[in-house]
């Protein structure tokens, strides 16, 4: 389980890119680069880091379900995803 507070960190980033996501872009088309630098560091999209929705856990970390391999694969095995079945053969 990740730390309360990295998972906090992660969800107060995302608010942040979300909030200047405009003013960026504007920034950037424009080609103010003493503009953009005004803006929080943490406003910048490259920063955020996908994370497990259950665990917090930065890797491993599966796009399409948004959760980490560990938990795909304890959920997969009791069913819980709908369409995903271990594979036998």
């Amino acid at each position: 389980m990740a730390k309360e507070s990295m998972k906090a960190r992660e969800v107060k980033r995302a608010k942040l890119v979300a909030k200047y996501a405009a003013k960026r872009a504007k920034f950037l088309a424009e080609g103010d680069y003493e503009a953009l630098q005004s803006i929080p560091k943490n406003a910048s999209p490259v920063r955020l880091h996908n994370r497990c929705k259950i665990t917090g856990r930065p890797k491993g970390y599966i796009r399409q379900f948004g959760i980490s391999r560990i938990q795909f694969r304890e959920m997969a095995s009791q069913g819980l995803i709908p369409g995903v079945k271990k594979a036998s053969w």
